[in-house]
C-alpha cells in the first residue's frame, strides 16, 4: 500500500465524482485522476487501471456491474494489492462486480446527493466491507477524512434496508406527486395548496420537489435497480388498499380496525422510544419551518471563519437595539455559510438599516438579502 496513494474516479465528470475529486485533493491532500465518457479531457481507461492504487466506480446504477466487470478485464490481474471502492446506492451487484477483481473491495453508500459542504459530516455513510487487509488503516483514515456517521453492513442486508429507507420513501412521495397532479383541476396546482399547509405537507412538499428537482436516472435505478424494492411496493400498496377500504366501509367497526392496524398496532411496533425521538425531530423541523416563514429576516455571509466572528456580528444589532428572533445557518451550492437571521414582528426597520449599514461599511459580513 503507498504511503500518498494516486487516485482514480471512473464517472469523474458526475456530481458526485466531481466532489469525490475535489474531497481527495483538497481534504486529503491526494493526486487524483479519472475517466468519464462525459469529459474529453479525462485519461484513457487503461491508463485511469495501470496508475490509480485506489479505484473508486461513481456512475449510474444501471451501469455500475458491467462497468466494474470491464474494468477487471482491462486490469487482468495487475489490481492485486490495489483497493476497489464504488459509491452507487444498491451494493448486492456493484461489490459481487468488484469481488471478480483481485483487489482489496468495499462498497460505501453515502446517503446523501453530493453535498454543499467539503465533508459529509452530519451524513450518514453505509459502509460495506467485502475484502479488506492491507488497506484496513488507509480506508479508516478516509471515513475519518469524509466526517460521516458510518453504518457497516453486507451488500444484502444494505439492499434490503434500502428498499425501505430510499425505495419506499421515494415511492410514497412520488405517489403523492401523481394525486397532486390528479387533483389539480379541483383544488389548484401545488402553489394554489401551499397556503393552506401543515408542517407533515410543508415536509412532504419539500420532499416531492427534492426529488423531482434532482437527476430522475437516479431515483428510476433505486427503484428497479434494488432487487427487493418489488417486494416492498406491494406491501406498501398493500397498506394502502387496506386503509382505503376501511375508510370506504365507513362502518364503527372498520373505525375500530383502523384504530388497531394503523394506531395502536404501529405505535406498538415502533416503540416509545423511537416515537419520543421522532415527535422530537418533527417538532424541532417545524420551529425550523415557522422562523423561515415568519417576519423580517435578511442573510449575512461572514467571509472570516474564525472564533468571534458570529458574536461580533451580533453585537452589531445588539448596538442598534435590533431583536433577534431566530437564527439559522446553511450552505450555498458554492459552499459559503450563510447566516439566516430574523427579527422580532415590527422590528423598527430605521435601526435594521443602519445595522446593516455598520455590517457593510466594517466589512464584518456580507448582507445577501
Amino acid at each position: 500500500m503507498p504511503q500518498r496513494p494516486l487516485v482514480g474516479i471512473v464517472g469523474s465528470a458526475g456530481a458526485y465524482g466531481r466532489w469525490l475529486h475535489r474531497f481527495f485533493r483538497a481534504r486529503m491532500g491526494l493526486g487524483v485522476i479519472g475517466h468519464d465518457p462525459a469529459d474529453a479531457r479525462s485519461i484513457d481507461e487503461a491508463e485511469l487501471v495501470r496508475r490509480a492504487d485506489v479505484l473508486v466506480f461513481s456512475a449510474p446504477i444501471r451501469h455500475t456491474p458491467a462497468l466494474i466487470d470491464r474494468y477487471v478485464a482491462l486490469a487482468g490481474g495487475s489490481e492485486a494489492g490495489k483497493l476497489w471502492l464504488d459509491v452507487t446506492s444498491i451494493k448486492t451487484a456493484p461489490v459481487a462486480a468488484m469481488l471478480r477483481s483481485r483487489a482489496e473491495v468495499v462498497g460505501l453508500h453515502p446517503m446523501t446527493a453530493p453535498p454543499k459542504a467539503p465533508t459529509l459530516r452530519g451524513r450518514v455513510m453505509v459502509v460495506c466491507e467485502a475484502r479488506l487487509r492491507r488497506w484496513r488503516p488507509w480506508l479508516a483514515d478516509l471515513l475519518t477524512a469524509l466526517e460521516a456517521e458510518c453504518v457497516h453492513a453486507t451488500p444484502e442486508q444494505h439492499d434490503r434496508v434500502m428498499a425501505l429507507v430510499q425505495a419506499m420513501v421515494h415511492a410514497t412521495h412520488l405517489a403523492q406527486a401523481g394525486v397532486l397532479r390528479g387533483q389539480a383541476a379541483q383544488v389548484g396546482d401545488l402553489a394554489a395548496v401551499m397556503p393552506f399547509r401543515s408542517a407533515s405537507f410543508e415536509m412532504d412538499a419539500a420532499i416531492i420537489a427534492r426529488i423531482l428537482s434532482l437527476n430522475p436516472a437516479i431515483y428510476e435505478d433505486i427503484q428497479f435497480g434494488n432487487p427487493h424494492a418489488g417486494d416492498m411496493l406491494q406491501a406498501l400498496g398493500d397498506q394502502i388498499a387496506r386503509m382505503a377500504a376501511l375508510v370506504g366501509d365507513g362502518s364503527d367497526a372498520a373505525r375500530a380496525a383502523f384504530r388497531d392496524e394503523f394506531l395502536h398496532d404501529n405505535r406498538i411496533a415502533i416503540g416509545e422510544a423511537s416515537l419520543a425521538e421522532g415527535n422530537y425531530s418533527y417538532e424541532r423541523i417545524g420551529y425550523l419551518l415557522a422562523d423561515l416563514a415568519a417576519g423580517e429576516a435578511l442573510s449575512v455571509h461572514l467571509p472570516e471563519d474564525r472564533p468571534g466572528s458570529l458574536r461580533a456580528l451580533l453585537h452589531v444589532f445588539e448596538r442598534h437595539a435590533v431583536s433577534l428572533s431566530s437564527i439559522h445557518s446553511s450552505r450555498t451550492p458554492e459552499g459559503e455559510v450563510h447566516f439566516r437571521i430574523g427579527f422580532e414582528a415590527g422590528v423598527d426597520l430605521a435601526a435594521l438599516g443602519r445595522a446593516v449599514e455598520e455590517i457593510a461599511a466594517g466589512r464584518l459580513g456580507r448582507v445577501l438579502s
